[in-house]
C-alpha cells in the first residue's frame, strides 16, 4: 500500500514550505516527490513504533522526520488523516514543526518501471 503525504508548516498561509512524499508500507521506504522548503533527501526508510512514523535517511536510524498518529495496521487501516510533524530545518539547523496531511491511500499493488528502492 502507498500512501501520499502532505507536510505543511506550522501555518500554510504565512510560510509555504512543504513536501509531499510517498509512503510504501509493505517496503517500508518513503520517496520526495515535490517540495519547497522542507529539504528531505529523495528517499529512506520507514519506521512505525506506537503511532509515531519516523522517516529516516537510508540505512540509518536517526530520524529526519516524524509523523504522529499516523499507523498502518496489518489490516491495512490508516490510523488518522492528519496530525503533528516534525523534522530538522536545514538552512536554520534548527527543529521545526508544522501538520501532516493523508492525501491519498493506494491499496493496489505498484510496480514502478525504475524503483528508486532498488536493492
Amino acid at each position: 500500500m502507498r500512501l501520499t503525504i502532505l507536510i505543511n508548516g506550522s501555518d500554510p498561509t504565512v510560510n509555504h514550505d512543504y513536501a509531499v512524499l510517498w509512503l510504501d508500507t509493505d517496503e517500508h521506504r518513503w520517496s520526495r516527490e515535490a517540495h519547497d522548503g522542507i529539504d528531505l533527501p529523495p528517499w529512506g526508510e520507514v519506521r512505525d513504533v506506537d503511532g509515531v512514523t519516523t522517516l529516516c535517511a537510508p540505512s540509518t536510524d536517526a530520524p529526519l522526520c516524524t509523523l504522529r498518529g499516523l499507523s498502518v495496521d496489518r489490516r491495512q487501516r490508516v490510523s488518522s488523516a492528519q496530525g503533528p510533524a516534525a523534522w530538522s530545518c536545514v538552512q536554520a539547523h534548527t527543529p521545526a514543526t508544522g501538520y501532516w496531511r493523508l492525501q491519498a491511500v493506494d491499496r493496489q499493488t505498484v510496480h514502478a518501471e525504475h524503483s528508486v528502492f532498488s536493492r
